[in-house]
């Protein structure tokens, strides 16, 4: 039996912070507070202007991999998970593989908004154990939303930021990926997302008088409140139940980074500490796609990973797309 396994992890911040006071004089009034208290985020960090969503990748992939081991060439096949690709068309995986020289991976995007990563993950680890040809997969999530925030609009710019999380996996003989589970509410795919420069409304003069100029993230109409709380669980719930395991077994979650007291709440339900639950919004604002491989990097340089540990992942995003998986960690 082959098995894919996280031989390592990586990201990268961009250097750029813009903190909650920040937001304050941005928008001319006070938000900061209320984002404390509310959402749990104190700053994000911003790409700079000559950066695009493939530099983003780049620089964690380079650190994922040499923690690896692993050349670029020695890649086997490169997934980016992104909603903010450096084009339309094509793949910002083809763009990522020339700047590293990775010239044997093949290529190709998965977009299922900030839910792309653990779905990749998915796809990745099934695809290592199904085909021998497959030895090292790099899988990165990568955000670079504020390109389309309306800095006026303060439901997006207070929440948004950049960045990048990745992962080497490889193969082994003993089980490091457990399963995973996919899902979606698909009426709700209209009510948060970036809307115009698509076929279904094209980035017109007209179209884009509706959003400053410029494609921008919108929040159109709000999803139910109790969505993550009530949902993650019960996909939790499914993954081990599948794995003949329980949650006191897991040994770290790691949830999407929009809401640290959406977090708070699903722990409660769970009935499992806090500590359990490791965050990063609080510093690096919400990075969507990228938010879990980050946060599960700094779980990892804080040694709260150790080899054994039983590790959970569970994303939400636009569409709306939720994906789970469940993985033993053997780096």
């Amino acid at each position: 039996m082959r098995y894919a396994q996280i031989l390592s992890t990586g990201r990268y911040v961009p250097e750029k912070v813009i903190t909650n006071a920040d937001m304050d004089r941005i928008l001319g009034e006070p938000v900061g507070d209320w984002l404390v208290q509310n959402v749990g985020i104190r700053q994000r960090h911003v790409m700079a202007d000559d950066q695009a969503t493939s530099d983003l990748c780049v620089a964690a992939a380079k650190q994922a991999l040499q923690r690896a081991g692993t050349r670029p060439e020695e890649l086997d096949l490169i997934i980016i998970a992104t909603d903010t690709p450096d084009y339309l068309s094509p793949a910002t995986a083809s763009v990522v593989q020339a700047k590293l020289g990775a010239v044997n991976a093949g290529t190709y995007d998965l977009n299922c908004a900030c839910a792309g990563w653990v779905t990749a993950l998915d796809v990745a680890s099934k695809t290592i154990a199904a085909d021998d040809s497959y030895q090292r997969i790099l899988v990165v999530g990568a955000y670079g939303m504020t390109r389309y925030v309306n800095w006026k609009d303060k439901k997006t710019c207070t929440l948004f930021a950049d960045g990048a999380g990745a992962v080497v996996l490889g193969a082994g003989t003993t089980s490091g990926f457990l399963g995973a589970k996919l899902l979606a509410n698909g009426e709700y795919h209209d009510a948060l997302g970036v809307y115009t420069g698509g076929t279904h409304r094209p980035a017109t003069a007209e179209s884009l008088q509706l959003t400053g100029g410029k494609p921008a993230v919108q929040f159109v109409r709000k999803f139910p409140s109790t969505f993550n709380t009530e949902r993650w669980p019960q996909l939790l719930d499914t993954l081990l139940k599948r794995a003949g395991l329980k949650l006191d077994d897991v040994k770290l979650f790691v949830f999407t980074q929009l809401n640290l007291r959406t977090i708070e709440a699903t722990m409660k339900t769970l009935e499992q500490p806090m500590e359990k639950a490791h965050y990063t919004m609080d510093k690096w604002g919400y990075t969507g796609s990228a938010c879990i491989p980050m946060t599960l990097d700094d779980a990892v340089e804080q040694n709260k990973v150790r080899r054994g540990d039983l590790v959970a992942f569970c994303a939400s995003g636009g569409g709306l797309a939720m994906a789970s998986a469940l993985y033993r960690w053997t780096a």
